[in-house]
């Protein structure tokens, strides 16, 4: 009998576990920044899903049928927007309303920035937009007069108009975390405490990592460099570094000869300074830039295509932008 017993015990323990992870709600997550803030506030309680994996880019992603699968599965997904994953639109469309969708570029509290054209930065195809006033040009700094904050939430702006690499300011990490934090409480109230202590925590190292990373791009903020997409205006709005050009506004359209002259002469005209490629895409243009200048090359990781997806992502991609700043900005003299 105690044999028996022992065994209806173990049965119950292992249905209540099976009982208590399938309660547990499932989640995709489209781009590993995201996804990193989602999986801190989700630890010990499940693993979200990612839908851009590896060294895959949002901007040239196509959809796999296991990515479809994945989102049919999903109580809840969190995206970026349509101006950074273009690719979800219309499979988001298709989930109609069995899951909660959550677009991160309406999280409230978010510093939104325009992009930005003229100078070194080319012009953006964005309609009765293009070619307004108030954009920035090469070499001014993101936190000049010369860009739109907005407060998200508001639906008012045209589509495609601001800049979608949000992630790239802890402060604005801060505002989709509580976003997250909310969404998942009023999904998964049983689990509720458990968010708001990890989301507390994650707060907290967000606030130490801005200062941190302040303090490393401190000694190099004012030599300009140029990128090899418009990426990093967050992070230029944030610690005031001088993002003096790029060389193509999205990877998915290479540059021609001409705009690539132009930049090649944008480094020059500069002098010693840093040209940075990215990861996924054509690091050889870097050195067609760099020929015959004194400037150095380095390499930046905005999407975090070389880091392993999980809670400390966010804070190695990060880091490792701030570090390749100092390091490369050092060496040019």
């Amino acid at each position: 009998m105690k044999v028996a017993s022992a065994l209806l015990l173990a049965s119950a323990a292992l249905l209540s576990a099976g009982t208590a992870k399938a309660e547990a709600p499932q989640v995709i997550v489209s781009v590993k920044p995201i996804h990193s803030l989602v999986a801190a506030i989700m630890k010990g309680v499940g693993e979200p899903g990612l839908i851009v994996e590896g060294a895959a880019s949002p901007h040239t992603y196509n959809m796999k049928p296991s990515n479809a699968q994945k989102l049919q599965d999903a109580n809840v997904v969190f995206w970026v927007g349509h101006g950074l994953e273009a690719f979800l639109d219309k499979p988001l469309d298709a989930l109609g309303g069995d899951a909660t969708v959550v677009a991160l570029e309406d999280a409230p509290g978010l510093t939104k920035l325009k992009f930005r054209e003229g100078g070194a930065f080319e012009a953006h195809d964005h309609g009765e937009h293009e070619g307004e006033e108030g954009h920035a040009h090469a070499g001014e700094h993101a936190h000049e007069d010369g860009h739109t904050h907005e407060e998200a939430g508001a639906h008012h702006h045209e589509e495609g108009e601001f800049d979608m690499h949000l992630w790239l300011d802890p402060v604005n990490a801060k505002a989709m975390a509580d976003e997250i934090e909310k969404t998942l409480v009023k999904v998964d109230p049983a689990n509720a405490d458990t968010y708001a202590a990890n989301a507390k925590a994650l707060d907290e190292k967000l606030d130490a990592l801005d200062k941190e990373l302040a303090d490393i791009v401190a000694p190099v903020k004012d030599k300009p460099f140029i990128v090899f997409h418009d990426a990093y205006q967050y992070f230029e709005h944030r610690y005031h570094v001088r993002v003096a050009g790029s060389i193509t506004v999205s990877p998915e359209n290479m540059p021609g000869a001409e705009r690539i002259a132009e930049i090649h002469k944008k480094v020059g005209d500069l002098g010693a300074t840093c040209v940075f490629a990215e990861p996924q895409f054509e690091p050889k243009l870097i050195k067609v830039v760099t020929e015959g200048t004194p400037a150095k090359s380095g390499t930046l990781d905005p999407e975090a295509a070389t880091l392993t997806e999980g809670p400390d992502l966010y804070f190695d991609l990060m880091r490792g932008i701030a570090t390749s700043l100092k390091t490369c900005l050092s060496e040019a003299s």
